[in-house]
């Protein structure tokens, strides 16, 4: 199913998909988690994708993955502009399971922690805390300076997940794609989102020798 943000909605509940997850993509370096996670999303028939991107989110997309914002928009079910504040997403009427912004740069994580809704990604996001759904915020940046931790704090005490995408190494990833899908089959456990990219951790194979 295709939608655009003008697209009518489905009138019978059965005729949609058991899902919704609205999706940001922002101006901070880690383009790849937002085309991944949609790029997984888009194999699931259950899950119904809402997309905005900003404009630094989309010259990032193509600095770092030489690819465009339609390219990337062509892997989600609705697609919206930043400047499109009466769209679906912008109200709590519009019924999601949650938000991912990934990556969320400093400048976005400021505008929600205080509710400026200066557009639709920060009003989409604004909407997700006010209705106490998920919302997962995959900062990135370092250091941290105090505004961005103060900014963190304010996210997570209104119930918002931050997520910096940090690697891990215990399953010994091959390549840049298995450290990314298992950042993300992280965030994913997070919505309650079946999925078998994130490799489960059974213990360590042999007990450590004693001395």
């Amino acid at each position: 199913m295709s939608l655009s943000s003008t697209s009518t909605f489905p009138a019978s509940i059965s005729d949609q998909p058991s899902r919704r997850i609205v999706i940001g993509i922002t101006g901070a370096t880690g383009a790849i988690y937002g085309v991944r996670l949609l790029t997984i999303l888009r194999d699931m028939p259950d899950i119904e994708t809402h997309l905005v991107i900003s404009d630094a989110g989309a010259l990032n997309l193509h600095q770092e993955l030489d690819i465009n914002r339609k390219q990337v928009e062509a892997l989600s079910d609705a697609v919206y502009s930043t400047r499109e504040i009466g769209a679906a997403i912008a109200s709590g009427s519009f019924q999601s399971d949650g938000m991912i912004i990934a990556p969320c740069s400093m400048k976005t994580l400021s505008s929600i922690s205080s509710s400026l809704c200066d557009n639709l990604i920060t009003r989409a996001a604004d909407v997700v805390l006010k209705e106490h759904r998920r919302l997962l915020l995959m900062v990135r940046e370092t250091p941290f300076n105090l505004a961005h931790l103060r900014n963190m704090i304010s996210i997570t005490e209104m119930g918002g997940i931050v997520f910096p995408p940090l690697p891990s190494f215990y399953h010994r990833p091959k390549n840049i794609t298995e450290m990314v899908d298992h950042t993300l089959g992280r965030v994913l456990d997070l919505l309650m989102i079946d999925n078998d990219i994130v490799p489960r951790w059974s213990g360590l194979k042999k007990s450590l020798n004693k001395k």
